[in-house]
């Protein structure tokens, strides 16, 4: 533990405070009159909530941050997005390397829970390893998206476009700077530029794959079975729930249109769901079923340790092949020849129970402050707990209380909700007494 005259922190409860600092740091900076277009005090609510939802990586906005923003709300918007997308413990780790003093076994570990690496051993060369790649994947990025934005912007202002989307995709953001098109239009003005839409599923795809896959990937390249179970399991899911969606989304949601157009739209779909928050489609014009299996893809999220937030794609796995093994009647939980531990099925259990019934409650309380569709509302706190950022247009019209309820969440949901209940309740189950077990029936 950390510990500071009379308070002692758990690594969970640092990590936690370490995200409302850098929140409220973003609050007072974006609250400046330097911050906006028109050079005005930006008020508070606003300012709390464009800083929550940059640094969890979301891209639920109340003010459009094209024109509302100034340059200096941008890089303030972006900076916050890069910390976020790294992680507070991992770029605070990032600035000690820098600075040539030694990482304490204490930062090792919470580095460790930051990131959701399964050991101590390495820890500072994996940080080395996601700085390096996360500047490779950024810069490409940046240089692949040039030429869609060099046309409209210019050579200057294209160049500033291409990195500003580039970090925002890579890190799962969801913010962007259309908005000199029409307000909140995200990338709709833009739904055929085949360049544009592959570049943003693969920064998309890439930084929800999580740090240790692509650690796996590196070291042990086409030898899959050499990967961690975990990548694996990660890399496996992860094709299914664009594959399938996609597919639906092909059939069912753009059957009508041209099928270039159906393509791109069920493929940009998809993918953005994994916490990304970019459209080339209004999700308003979504069917009721298309917008109930993006709230399902939403709620999912990316992978342990990556850029993305929400649920968590193993979290998903894990409790399906559990499901799978009680149909089996199989007493152990397998995967890809290895055995599940229970604690982690009791874990991803946990989890999904949170998630639904912050997703749920959240909803239905908005729904009954703001007097709007409950089918909406609960589309909007999916996209806030699963930090995508897709919205169906009410955020920028909801009052306070609202606004504070989907920065809690999207808090949440970048935390983890294992964490925030490590950090709320450290020394949980320490002296528990194990008592006589009895039978229930379920089913």
């Amino acid at each position: 533990m950390f510990k500071w005259k009379f308070i002692k922190l758990t690594s969970f409860q640092i990590i936690l405070a370490g995200f409302l600092v850098l929140i409220l740091t973003g609050t007072l900076l974006l609250s400046l009159p330097i911050a906006s277009a028109e050079r005005v005090w930006t008020p508070f609510p606003s300012a709390f909530f464009t800083a929550a939802s940059a640094s969890c990586v979301t891209g639920l906005v109340v003010r459009d941050t094209a024109t509302y923003w100034s340059v200096f709300g941008k890089c303030v918007i972006i900076c916050l997005i890069q910390i976020g997308g790294l992680g507070v413990i991992t770029m605070s780790t990032i600035i000690t390397l820098l600075m040539g003093r030694r990482i304490s076994l204490f930062q090792r570990s919470m580095l460790r829970d930051s990131i959701s690496a399964d050991q101590l051993g390495g820890i500072v060369r994996l940080t080395r390893f996601i700085v390096k790649g996360t500047i490779i994947f950024e810069l490409s990025g940046a240089v692949l998206l040039y030429p869609v934005f060099l046309k409209e912007f210019g050579p200057f202002k294209g160049a500033l476009l291409s990195l500003f989307h580039s970090i925002s995709a890579f890190c799962n953001a969801g913010f962007d700077l259309m908005g000199e098109r029409a307000a909140f239009s995200s990338f709709t003005t833009l739904p055929d530029n085949v360049l544009l839409n592959i570049v943003f599923m693969l920064l998309i795809v890439i930084g929800g794959l999580g740090f240790l896959t692509w650690e796996d990937i590196k070291t042990n390249r086409q030898h899959f079975r050499k990967y961690r179970l975990q990548s694996r399991m990660i890399l496996a899911v992860t094709g299914l729930l664009i594959f399938l969606p996609a597919l639906w989304f092909f059939i069912f949601e753009f059957s009508g249109l041209p099928l270039k157009q159906r393509i791109l739209y069920s493929m940009f779909q998809s993918v953005t769901t994994r916490t990304a928050g970019f459209n080339t489609y209004d999700q308003a014009a979504l069917s009721s079923n298309g917008l109930l299996l993006t709230i399902c893809l939403m709620l999912v999220g990316g992978a342990p340790g990556s850029t993305a937030g929400g649920m968590k794609i193993t979290t998903l796995a894990v409790l399906l092949i559990s499901a799978g093994s009680v149909f089996k009647r199989s007493p152990d939980v397998n995967f890809m020849g290895r055995r599940i531990p229970a604690y982690t099925v009791r874990s991803a259990s946990g989890i999904l129970t949170l998630y639904l019934g912050l997703f749920i409650s959240a909803g239905c309380l908005i729904a009954q402050i703001e007097g709007l569709p409950l089918g909406f509302c609960l589309y909007e706190t999916a996209s806030a707990v699963g930090t995508v950022g897709l919205t169906t247009g009410i955020t920028p019209g909801l009052g306070t209380a609202s606004m504070m309820i989907l920065a809690l969440l999207m808090v949440i949901g970048r935390v983890g909700g294992l964490t925030m209940i490590f950090a709320a309740v450290p020394n949980a189950g320490r002296d528990m007494v194990r008592l006589p077990e009895e039978q229930i029936n379920v089913g």
